[in-house]
């Protein structure tokens, strides 16, 4: 079982900071730009042998009814209610606000276990607001610089004894850690799943629809999201690792500081997934950024599935349809058989489909396919289709085997690989996935020369 620990505090303490450096690598953006977080991100990491689910909130702030950040404050509200353990943060430099008082009070009031954590405690500049920071009636702080990797050992020793304190209450015990999973456990793990596409083209919206919750800002305004944000649920018995990314724009248009740290991090949970959601606004579907990042997706070797929003709103579907299809094969041939689905992230239509879809292209992205049945197809394939002769020479293809999956990697061992032309490597990939059912998986296919001694190595790589 997994525990939850959330970060929270006003803007500006040092929160995200501290996520990062309690997770172990860089997740959250990191800025002076206050207010920078306005999503939960969360990660899981591992505590004395026991899954914790460790939370970074926006700032706690006053806000006026309806705005971004009393959405942002909703969202922390939420997490601290979903919390076994509160990180309540304060800057030891200031003076305690308002706010840091009025979070003080909503802490007491959740009757969750709570460690006062006081961050930027680096340098003699922190002593008043430590001391200033018993005011607040919640015990001793915590001092620490997240920045400057100060005292979080004394704060991550302190995390371990009230989280075995939650579990002996619970008569919870230890987790197995990776090298004791069993092949049973080891399958059960989630399916790593990133929504990526243009801003505002409705990936929060469909994220909550998929969760089943407001776990995620939305609104009319574009950009909302800056974090890659992760969230766990299951789909019909099965786990998924969801990744809300930010809105990804061409390079020209990137100028705020907090838009090139939010599209970092979506490029980061892209590479990070398994299956990527390109989700296609149906007003303007594949637009020249929608097929940037389709092409980044395959080039990064991850299944891929197209999901055209707004479907409410197209007058005449199945024509549309048949149309869309058409599109993105002759514009993405490198695509073809990547599955294409309408939905409506407001009204939930098609989220079966969508996550149909996903687990399809995650079966042919992890399948391995044994030597003897490749080289019978490679014989059959050969025979439909001698390799052409070049230079008066007929290549040799001598045999096929699998190197790896996730995606599908084949090596085909070849007398001159150099000479094999890019039309005959298109078709032998494009009769590999239609013979194992690889289509809506992407596929690497590498020509190797046949061992020789007395010749250098070369060779040459297609994908599909």
């Amino acid at each position: 079982m997994a525990y939850t620990v959330a970060i929270i505090g006003r803007p500006n303490v040092g929160k995200s900071t501290l996520f990062n450096r309690l997770a172990g690598r860089r997740l959250a953006l990191v800025d002076d730009l206050p207010g920078l977080t306005r999503d939960r991100k969360e990660t899981q990491i591992r505590i004395n042998r026991r899954d914790v689910v460790l939370t970074d909130t926006a700032g706690l702030e006053d806000a006026e009814p309806g705005s971004i950040a009393a959405r942002m404050r909703e969202q922390s509200e939420q997490a601290i209610a979903e919390s076994d353990l509160i990180l309540f943060v304060i800057d030891a430099r200031a003076e305690l606000t308002s706010v840091d008082r009025g979070i003080a009070d909503l802490v007491r009031s959740s009757g969750k276990p709570f460690i006062l954590v006081a961050n930027k405690s680096e340098s003699r500049a922190s002593d008043a607001g430590y001391y200033g920071s018993y005011e607040l009636g919640l015990g001793e702080p915590l001092p620490v610089s997240a920045e400057h990797n100060m005292g979080l050992g004394d704060l991550m020793a302190e995390v371990t004894n009230r989280l075995d304190e939650i579990a002996t209450a619970r008569g919870d015990e230890p987790e197995p850690e990776d090298d004791e999973l069993t092949e049973e456990q080891a399958r059960a793990r989630p399916l790593k799943l990133a929504i990526a596409g243009r801003p505002n083209a409705g990936k929060s919206t469909l994220v909550n629809a998929l969760l089943g919750e407001e776990r995620m800002i939305t609104g009319p305004e574009a950009g909302l999201t800056r974090d890659a944000i992760a969230a766990d649920f299951q789909w019909r018995g099965r786990k998924v690792r969801l990744y809300d990314t930010a809105g990804l724009r061409r390079k020209a248009r990137i100028n705020v500081r907090s838009e090139t740290l939010a599209v970092g991090d979506a490029l980061r949970a892209i590479r990070f997934a398994e299956i990527v959601v390109l989700l296609l606004d149906a007003q303007s579907p594949l637009d020249k950024q929608d097929l940037t990042i389709a092409d980044l997706v395959e080039r990064e070797g991850r299944g891929l599935v197209f999901a055209v929003n707004k479907w409410d709103l197209v007058p005449e579907p199945q024509a549309y349809l048949a149309e869309l299809r058409k599109s993105a094969e002759r514009i993405l041939p490198q695509l073809a058989g990547a599955p294409l689905v309408p939905v409506s992230a407001i009204s939930g239509r098609g989220l079966d489909k969508v996550m149909d879809a996903a687990f399809k292209v995650n079966e042919a992205w992890n399948k391995r396919i044994s030597t003897a049945a490749l080289n019978r197809w490679f014989a059959t394939a050969l025979d439909k289709h001698q390799p052409p002769a070049v230079a008066g020479r007929r290549l040799k293809l001598r045999y096929i085997t699998q190197s790896n999956a996730r995606p599908p990697t084949f090596i085909v061992f070849s007398s001159r690989p150099e000479a094999l032309p890019d039309s005959y490597l298109r078709y032998l990939v494009n009769d590999l996935k239609k013979s194992f059912g690889l289509g809506p998986s992407p596929v690497r296919l590498h020509v190797r020369k046949t061992n020789n001694p007395y010749a250098d190595e070369g060779g040459r790589s297609g994908r599909r």
